[in-house]
């Protein structure tokens, strides 16, 4: 969302006429937005985008940003980064309408009457709670409304993701405290998010944007650096270019082979502090872009295995095996003139375009008719399995479980059938029991890890594949909670053990209240079946008489006021 000024409120009705009517109010430049949608979607009907617009103008009509610019800038420039992506129609009008809800005194009810249920499912996702009456869940919550929101339309995670790039393109307008807040959830969880879905052209700008915020000494250190250092490198590496080029010709392959500039963040990450180790390898990236089809890489591979010498061992075939977010390539490691030791990747144009934008380009496939199975992405399968269990979770468990699926430095292990599951260094097979799902995980014994009988404690290796043996009388345990790594494993087993100890806790509290009530001549089924005992529970606080006995058991409630009580109440 923005960062607005006090909201300024506009009648509804004037909103929804200019929304109806389409009639021009603006006084911001909505022609990039339009060009780059006809760009993407030639046969495109702007008429709709232009009417979003003029609803959005009006409703922010008097309100403005930190930087004294017109509020309706910020709605323009998040539409147009997904212009850019080549998102549809229906995404750019609810991407200018994505703060009327949060912001004006334009309504959901409203939106849905004048553009439908699709822009108002898009931009209700988006939409934040209410922090005064949400207090300190609303972030966990916003979060939690965002997915379910999303596993309907995907739709929603890219505004959002336009949406805090933008803020963090204008976040020097906040004061300091808020610009490392949302650097900091920006580092955690949405750039994350921007990587699960495959965009990292998006990645990479927020990547160094938040950088430039949290660690703004060593960002203008490196910035500096780089920028000394590239004209350089560039001329240093020109021969491999060359090189490479020309062993591309004799393999008869067409294509393209540039230097790929790496990003601040990344640079950083690999050197650190250490800036007068930088080499020009560090700086950029070989890439090859093939004109072909997937076996026109492999060929290429040979090109520049034939051209440089490769470095054992740093071959990674991301074609055969994808990662999690369908990301495709080949990457190989080489030693150039001059014992240079260069990263090469290798992509068809295609695979180039679907890494760089990921679900957008997706999206964008499909909505052209080709071939872009979105709603069955298996890379997505977390998100699924998320929302299995997240309605009843708390909201700092399932912010904590959100972060854990997050992480980059996963694992992939798979089961028989070959499905991927993704899981953090260091899991077990109860975790992944539990990636599977809760039902699984509560009654997983053992596993077959590559065949081989293990106990749920192992752990796992990269490639693993694993079967999960259950028993319908299995149960969670401690001894289960110290051997699971995951967040969501070790929420869903503590869940388990603290129902189990309060039942058991009820077990032993009925157990006491019925010997005391049966040495008074009564019997405590009766009282419960004449709802005796409910009365008595109400009375003291207890919904519940599980928990009344519970509260027995544990010494809250003394036993002999209680059968008092219920003596009183049966008389």
């Amino acid at each position: 969302m923005g960062d607005e000024q006090p909201p300024g409120r506009r009648d509804a009705r004037a909103m929804r006429q200019a929304a109806r009517a389409g009639r021009s109010t603006g006084t911001v430049d909505l022609e990039p937005v339009l060009r780059a949608h006809r760009a993407g979607y030639p046969k495109a009907k702007l008429g709709p985008v232009r009417r979003a617009y003029e609803a959005a103008e009006l409703a922010h009509r008097g309100q403005s940003r930190k930087s004294g610019e017109p509020y309706i800038i910020h709605p323009i420039e998040v539409t147009l980064i997904l212009a850019e992506l080549g998102m549809d129609t229906a995404t750019l009008q609810a991407a200018l309408l994505h703060d009327t809800i949060e912001d004006t005194s334009y309504t959901l009810d409203e939106l849905r009457s004048d553009f439908g249920d699709e822009i108002a499912v898009l931009v209700d996702g988006v939409t934040k709670l209410d922090g005064s009456r949400w207090g300190e869940r609303a972030e966990a919550e916003t979060f939690r409304k965002m997915i379910l929101a999303a596993a309907a339309d995907l739709r929603v995670l890219l505004i959002k993701l336009a949406d805090r790039l933008h803020n963090l393109r204008t976040l020097g307008f906040q004061p300091a405290h808020k610009q490392q807040r949302i650097a900091r959830q920006s580092q955690e969880l949405l750039i994350p998010f921007a990587e699960r879905l495959g965009m990292y052209e998006l990645k990479r700008e927020m990547d160094d944007l938040c950088f430039s915020v949290l660690q703004p000494e060593a960002h203008a250190a490196i910035d500096a650096a780089l920028a000394a250092r590239v004209p350089e490198g560039r001329l240093l590496l020109e021969p491999a270019v060359r090189r490479l080029r020309a062993s591309l010709k004799e393999q008869r392959l067409s294509g393209e082979v540039m230097l790929h500039r790496r990003h601040l963040w990344a640079v950083h990450l690999d050197v650190g502090h250490h800036l007068d180790t930088l080499q020009p390898a560090d700086l950029f990236r070989l890439l090859v872009l093939v004109d072909g089809e997937d076996r026109d890489c492999y060929i290429a591979l040979g090109a520049v295995h034939t051209s440089m010498s490769p470095v054992p061992g740093r071959l990674k075939d991301f074609i055969s095996l994808p990662r999690f977010n369908l990301y495709r390539a080949l990457h190989t490691r080489v030693i150039a003139d001059g014992g240079k030791v260069m990263d090469v990747i290798i992509r068809t144009r295609q695979m180039h375009r679907l890494a760089e934008r990921g679900l957008a380009a997706h999206i964008h496939d499909a909505s052209r008719g080709q071939r872009a199975d979105v709603a069955g992405r298996i890379d997505l399968e977390w998100l699924r399995r998320l929302l299995a269990w997240q309605n009843d979770a708390s909201s700092a468990d399932f912010l904590e479980s959100l972060r854990g699926d997050l992480r980059p430095d996963l694992i992939a292990a798979f089961t028989t059938e070959g499905e991927v599951i993704p899981l953090p260094p260091g899991a077990t097979p109860i975790d992944f029991a539990y990636a599977l799902g809760p039902e699984i995980g509560n009654h997983a014994i053992g596993a077959l890890v590559n065949g081989r009988l293990a106990p749920l404690h192992a752990r796992l290796d990269n490639g693993a594949v694993v079967h999960i043996l259950t028993a319908e009388t299995a149960r969670p345990s401690a001894e289960g909670l110290d051997a699971a790594t995951t967040p969501t494993a070790r929420l869903l087993i503590r869940r388990h053990l603290a129902a189990q100890s309060a039942d058991d806790a009820a077990d032993t509290g009925r157990r006491m209240v019925s010997e005391a009530v049966a040495a008074t001549g009564m019997e405590l089924l009766d009282l419960e079946s004449r709802g005796v005992s409910g009365s008595v529970a109400g009375r003291l606080g207890y919904r519940e008489l599980d928990d009344l006995y519970a509260a027995v058991a544990a010494g809250a409630v003394e036993l002999d006021t209680l059968v008092s009580k219920l003596t009183a109440d049966s008389a």
